[in-house]
């Protein structure tokens, strides 16, 4: 049986028990074929009322050592990373730094190259630019450098006419956002998340990881792709090089071709600022993060509460920007607010008026305006999914079902 340490509420339990039975489960068959198997190391926070009402983690966070999952360990979570920079953006907008609707030219003016000019701002934040990729190739240590980039998006056209559609901009998201956030305040991404959220909240969580934090980090259990040819021809018409998402998740091109996802296990790749898909956190921070914008949670000292959001930006964060199917996630229908995922009948988050993000292989955070719930839930076993699994759900609706027996 897994070891399971933390502390959960009164009231709470049965999140602790779908978090043991993550554990235990069998592997659903399919899930298997596609890459899922059994949770090898995870965690799972919530915080209810701005208060910390589950806090718990288990397993193994390194299969090549046995070190076990701990309080301490670290996670990337690829595309909840997301999540972390709008809330940046979403900050800037309420301090009346950044006009939504205004030209990203305006703040960034050599965006407006290779018809770009008229892109307003929230199209970047709601994946309608028509920028999912770059029609460059680099080496990983170009798509390491941020000018390199940024200067390849100045140069880039986009793929569609932008506002006409939305699509699943996988890592350029946060190029586009990250570049707007550097030109208002003069800070990458990374240094903004350090002053401006993780260190008044006392949140382990960095978009560029220190050195002397590397040895905490769990690294990820890769996902293996099937090698049954129906299912891996399945795969590669997902998310295969030639695919729209294949095209988006591994932008740009060359970079990431060797390891895939593996590459993401670098510690140049942890030290870097990729601000749609390398933020490195625990549960308990995420949870806490996204409870602090729709409640006051205690300051890093605890001597006082904070509050990032409003109400007026807490609503208008989680509104929905797009309609209809996602151009490149196979015709799905993904559902946007200002950066965040919506909920959606495909995607579980919490209340209808919930906004967050998941990351490829399982990772999420969100915050429910209505029941003040922050959850955060990260894992080093990856399966072959972008908007959660048996797992995730699980635990959302064991959140829910205490809440409700609260109430």
């Amino acid at each position: 049986m897994t070891d399971i340490d933390g502390t959960v509420a009164k009231g709470f339990e049965s999140v602790r028990d779908a978090f043991v039975a993550n554990f235990e489960r069998d592997p659903d068959p399919m899930m298997m074929m596609l890459g899922g198997g059994k949770e090898i190391g995870a965690a799972v926070s919530v915080f209810y009322r701005g208060e910390k009402v589950v806090d718990l983690w288990g397993g193994v966070a390194d299969t090549r050592t046995g070190r076990p999952y701990a309080a301490d360990t670290l996670q990337l979570v690829f595309s909840s990373s997301k999540g972390i920079t709008a809330i940046c953006a979403n900050l800037l907008a309420q301090r009346g730094l950044l006009d939504l609707d205004a030209k990203v030219a305006e703040y960034w003016p050599e965006f407006g190259r290779a018809g770009k000019a008229d892109i307003p701002v929230r199209w970047l934040l709601c994946h309608r630019a028509g920028l999912p990729w770059l029609d460059v190739q680099m080496t990983i240590e170009e798509a390491l450098d941020w000018d390199t980039v940024i200067d390849a998006i100045e140069r880039q056209a986009p793929a569609w006419e932008p506002g006409t559609q939305h699509g699943y901009h996988a890592v350029s998201f946060g190029w586009l956002v990250g570049e707007v956030i550097r030109r208002i305040t003069g800070k990458s991404v990374g240094e903004f998340v350090k002053e401006e959220l993780s260190e008044p909240l006392g949140l382990d969580l960095w978009i560029g990881l220190p050195e002397e934090m590397h040895q905490r980090v769990a690294p990820l259990e890769v996902i293996e792709l099937p090698d049954e040819p129906n299912m891996r021809a399945l795969v590669d018409e997902f998310i295969g090089p030639e695919s729209m998402l294949g095209k988006s998740l591994f932008t740009p091109r060359g970079a990431w071709d060797e390891l895939q996802f593996g590459s993401f296990n670098l510690p140049e790749v942890w030290r870097a600022e990729i601000p749609a898909a390398n933020c490195i956190t625990n549960a308990t921070s995420l949870a806490k993060l996204y409870a602090g914008c729709v409640s006051e949670v205690a300051n890093a000292d605890g001597t006082d509460k904070v509050r990032l959001f409003t109400e007026e930006t807490a609503e208008r964060a989680a509104t929905k920007q797009t309609e209809g199917v996602d151009h490149i996630i196979l015709g799905l229908d993904m559902q946007y607010g200002l950066g965040f995922n919506l909920p959606s009948d495909m995607l579980k988050l919490g209340g209808h008026r919930s906004f967050g993000h998941y990351g490829a292989g399982g990772s999420v955070g969100f915050a429910d305006p209505d029941g003040e719930i922050g959850f955060g839930y990260v894992m080093n076993a990856m399966f072959l999914n972008l908007t959660g699994d048996p797992r995730t759900e699980s635990l959302i609706d064991a959140t829910y079902q205490s809440v409700d027996s609260l109430s």
